[in-house]
C-alpha cells in the first residue's frame, strides 16, 4: 500500500530507542523526513548509525525552553513540520499509593502528560501551515484500565486520552488531526522491568506475573513496536485525513492489567 507520505515532515520524541525509533525508522523507510529528540544523549549519539540521514538531538521534554527550541530546529531542518509523534514517556514507579516516593509521582505525570503538552504548545504554530497535519500521543492500554500498584503511569496515560480528545476538537477547525495510541504488552527491555517490580512486589515469579497478564488478551503475544509503528503511519498519512479525536488499541484485546 502506498501510503503517500515520501517527504512528509516528522518529528518523534524519545526516538532514539524502543517504539520512538522503530516509529522512526518506519517513517524514513517510507521516505519521510525525520527529527528525533531524547533524553538519553548516548542513544542519541547512536542514531546516525542506526538511521543515517536522521537528526537526533537531546532534549528532555520536561524543559519548555529546551522543547521550544528543539521543535523550532526540526521544523527549520526540515522547512517544515507536518507530524508530532509525542512518543517520550517513562515507567514510574511499581508501588501501592502510600509507598510511592511523590516526587517519583511528579516525575512521571511531567514526562508522560506535560511532556506532550510542551512539544504540543511548541509544535502547533508550524502544524498549522501544513496541509496534511497530525498529532500522535502515545497513551496505553493503561489509559483505559486500573492498573494497580501503577497509579502514576495509569493516571497520565489517562490524562493523555483527555488531552488527545480535547486538542482534536479545539485544532480540527486548523486542519490539524489528533489521536493516541494505546499500546498493550510491549516486547522490550521496559515491559520486562515492569513485570520483574510487579513480581517483586508480589512475592511471585516473572513467569508467573507474564501468565497472568496474557491470561486476560485474546491474542496471547506481545505486541512489537513495528506494529505499533504501522499504525502511527497510516493515521499520519492522507489515507488518515478524517481520523482524529480516537484513542487506538494495539494491544490484542486486552481487558484487564495485571
Amino acid at each position: 500500500m502506498d501510503l503517500n507520505i515520501v517527504g512528509l515532515k516528522v518529528v518523534v520524541t524519545a526516538g532514539a530507542a524502543g517504539i520512538g525509533l522503530a516509529t522512526a525508522r518506519a517513517f524514513q523507510k517510507e521516505g519521510a523526513q525525520v527529527v528525533v529528540c531524547d533524553v538519553d544523549p548516548d542513544a542519541v549519539a547512536e542514531v546516525a548509525e542506526k538511521l543515517p540521514g536522521v537528526l537526533a538531538t537531546a532534549c528532555d521534554v520536561t524543559d519548555r525552553s529546551a522543547v521550544s527550541n528543539f521543535i523550532d530546529a526540526a521544523a527549520t531542518h526540515m522547512n517544515g513540520l507536518d507530524v508530532l509523534i509525542n512518543n517520550a514517556g517513562n515507567a514510574g514507579p511499581t508501588a501501592r499509593v502510600d509507598d510511592i516516593n511523590p516526587e517519583d509521582w511528579d516525575r512521571c505525570l511531567d514526562v508522560c502528560l506535560t511532556g506532550q503538552f510542551n512539544c504540543t504548545r511548541a509544535a502547533v504554530p508550524h502544524l498549522r501551515k501544513s496541509e496534511n497535519a497530525s498529532i500522535v500521543n502515545l497513551s496505553s492500554a493503561a489509559g483505559q484500565l486500573g492498573f494497580a500498584m501503577r497509579t502514576p503511569y495509569a493516571a497520565a496515560k489517562w490524562g493523555v486520552i483527555g488531552f488527545t480528545k480535547s486538542l482534536s476538537i479545539e485544532l480540527g477547525g486548523d486542519g490539524i488531526r489528533v489521536n493516541a495510541i494505546l499500546p498493550g504488552i510491549v516486547a522490550g527491555d521496559r515491559q520486562r522491568r515492569v513485570m520483574e517490580a510487579k513480581a517483586q512486589q508480589k512475592g511471585v515469579s516473572f513467569k508467573e506475573i507474564e501468565a497472568e497478564a496474557f491470561s486476560y488478551t485474546s491474542i496471547k503475544d506481545y505486541v512489537t513496536q513495528e506494529q505499533i509503528a504501522d499504525q502511527i503511519l497510516f493515521i499520519t498519512s492522507p489515507r488518515g485525513c478524517t481520523i482524529s479525536g480516537q484513542a487506538i488499541s494495539v494491544c490484542g484485546d486486552i481487558k484487564m492489567l495485571a
